[in-house]
């Protein structure tokens, strides 16, 4: 298995297709990894909502994939310390590790909130971003409390030792903030690299924030109608063309 040790961390990756790269991060909140590209999250069997980059995106890029921290094959220490800047610490090492000075980022639900983080980081690097299905807090504060809850109960059952003020600290380090959570309004309306926006629907994924999103950004472009296999054709076609705009 490809793996990168970063710190302590041990962080599982997959590459696919040739060109320029692009780094995805997929949806499935804390637990984030490479097979909810290929399957929902909820019902690993059923056809995805969305499209698969890794294969419709790897005749044209090098695509990279990855299980987030403590996600799929990945493994690290939580500390009460950890938040947003530990996972973008992650992406921008393994980045490092493969020898990518400048690159796309997808991402989808948490991923959105990951490429806010790597724009604000690191825009120098960033050629372009789509945000998929973004999350964010628009009167669902009990959506992502049930949400971490359910997450650190199941951490729990394999590691024990963690105990409940570090995952409480953890939490408030990831969600006490408000909009996307790891960046502000104010960062979004100066951010210098070219959007994305793909609006979510529900309670994690609130249709305002990714209209807020839209109406912030500087360099943005749009595709509201992306869900399910009527629009997944031309929305891959869409996030293609975006993707060619902005390829150095």
């Amino acid at each position: 298995m490809p793996t990168l040790n970063h710190g302590d961390a041990e962080l599982y990756y997959e590459e696919y297709g040739a060109g320029y790269p692009i780094l995805l991060f997929a949806p499935g909140g804390l637990r984030s990894q490479i097979a909810y590209w290929h399957g929902s999250p909820s019902d690993p069997k059923a056809e995805p909502a969305w499209m698969d980059p890794t294969v419709a995106l790897a005749d044209r890029y090098r695509v990279i994939a990855m299980d987030q921290r403590n996600a799929g094959n990945s493994r690290a220490p939580i500390r009460a310390t950890d938040g947003w800047q530990t996972f973008a610490d992650d992406h921008i090492a393994l980045m490092d590790h493969l020898g990518f000075d400048r690159f796309h980022v997808m991402g989808g639900c948490i991923g959105s909130t990951f490429c806010l983080t790597l724009c604000e980081r690191i825009p120098e690097r960033i050629s372009a971003a789509v945000l998929q299905n973004p999350i964010g807090l628009a009167g669902n504060r009990k959506t992502f409390d049930e949400s971490f809850r359910s997450w650190s109960q199941e951490i729990r059952q394999s590691r024990p030792e963690l105990d409940e003020s570090t995952l409480n600290r953890f939490d408030r380090n990831l969600y006490a903030g408000d909009f996307v959570f790891s960046v502000t309004r104010d960062f979004v309306r100066r951010c210098p690299v070219p959007l994305f926006v793909m609006p979510g629907n529900d309670a994690p994924h609130p249709t305002a924030i990714g209209e807020e999103i839209v109406d912030l950004a500087p360099h943005v472009d749009v595709l509201r109608d992306w869900k399910g296999p009527a629009h997944k054709a031309a929305a891959t076609e869409r996030v293609r063309k975006f993707l060619a705009e902005h390829t150095p």
